[in-house]
């Protein structure tokens, strides 16, 4: 993807801290190839540069504080970064006088959006998540248009905003629609006919999921190949047959996740929407107690009550080995749970979002 910095019209994004606040954002911008220029505002952390970097984007760094909902001293010295991180983008800005600016979340993209709206720059904001996070509803303030992934989110932004919420669907790479499951199987080198139970734990990795196949790696591996992505940081050497553990999994997720039997993993945004674009069953095992806002377990409900999914809360061994051993049992249970995720995901957030990102551009 070229910058295109140069041409007459640009679209500013933002967002970061994790993939699921930068992946979803690179597939609006993939879809806007051609029809205007694109720069990403993103924090210092080397994986928001890493990635948009990627993509072939141009990357602005500003500094951003963590919006905590508790008391720490922490929060005190946060408010100088959000300050600095404010007058930078103000700067950064004015420099490329965007038609607008697309958030997608996370304590960074606070700072852009405040500056965006004192310059009159539109905002257009999205909420992956069953219920919105704290940055989205500070960013929503500012919005002239505010995409949610559920049609129940709705109800938890105030009724003057409900005007400007427009249901979107999470965003998802084209990739994950037009994957192809023996490309995936080529790669990992996993003969056909056999089940791949996929373990994800999003793009820093899980170590309840990682300490959960490493326990009962003997009695996945009798029925499953599992593919392990471990996240950067995993310290296990784990190794046996039938077993494939990889740190980080980029460009070939799509066909990965086609190959899979089952997905099993957190229920970031990602996660879930990506298993949804692609059609596959999920083993979900949310991030969940007094170190989340429940984020998680929301998503996972939703997908759970549609049937596209079955949900584990801090499973143990035997547990997470009874839920697969029924679901093996159950192959029309897989096949449903399979059409469930694949009817969630007809709703394309991409091209809505992208189209109306289009169409702001054009009015300009």
């Amino acid at each position: 993807m070229s910058n295109n910095t140069d041409l007459k019209k640009t679209a500013a994004f933002t967002g970061g801290g994790t993939g699921g606040h930068i992946y979803p954002g690179l597939a609006v911008a993939a879809a806007l190839k051609g029809a205007c220029g694109i720069v990403w505002i993103g924090s210092s952390g080397k994986i928001d540069r890493a990635i948009v970097g990627a993509a072939g984007i141009k990357f602005e760094q500003i500094s951003g504080g963590k919006l905590r909902r508790y008391f720490s001293f922490q929060n005190f010295i946060d408010v100088f970064k959000i300050i600095a991180g404010f007058f930078a983008s103000l700067f950064i800005l004015k420099r490329y006088k965007p038609a607008l600016l697309f958030s997608k979340g996370g304590f960074v993209s606070v700072p852009p959006v405040a500056a965006a709206f004192v310059l009159g720059i539109p905002v257009f904001t999205h909420e992956s998540d069953f219920s919105p996070g704290l940055a989205t509803k500070i960013n929503s303030l500012f919005a002239k248009k505010i995409f949610v992934s559920y049609e129940e989110t709705a109800a938890f932004f105030s009724k003057r905003l409900s005007g400007k919420i427009i249901v979107s669907g999470n965003p998802v790479r084209q990739s994950f629609y037009s994957a192809n499951p023996e490309k995936g199987r080529a790669f990992l080198n996993i003969p056909a006919g056999e089940k791949i139970l996929l373990v994800l734990g999003g793009s820093l990795g899980a170590a309840e999921l990682n300490n959960l196949v490493e326990n009962c790696i003997k009695e996945l591996t009798k029925n499953f190949f599992v593919v392990h992505q471990t996240g950067g940081g995993c310290k296990s050497q784990l190794q046996a047959a039938r077993y494939i553990r990889l740190p980080y999994i980029n460009d070939e997720m799509p066909d990965i996740l086609a190959s899979a039997t089952l997905v099993m993993g957190r229920a970031g945004a990602g996660t879930v929407w990506e298993c949804a674009a692609a059609g596959r069953p999920m083993l979900l095992i949310p991030l969940s107690g007094a170190a989340t806002r429940g984020d998680q377990v929301e998503n996972a409900r939703f997908f759970t009550e549609k049937g596209a999914a079955l949900t584990l809360i801090h499973p143990d061994g035997a547990e997470l080995l009874n839920a697969l051993d029924s679901l093996l049992d159950s192959p029309e249970k897989l096949s449903g749970m399979a059409a469930a995720a694949a009817r969630i995901g007809e709703r394309r957030g991409t091209s809505i979002i992208a189209e109306r990102i289009t169409a702001q551009i054009q009015g300009n």
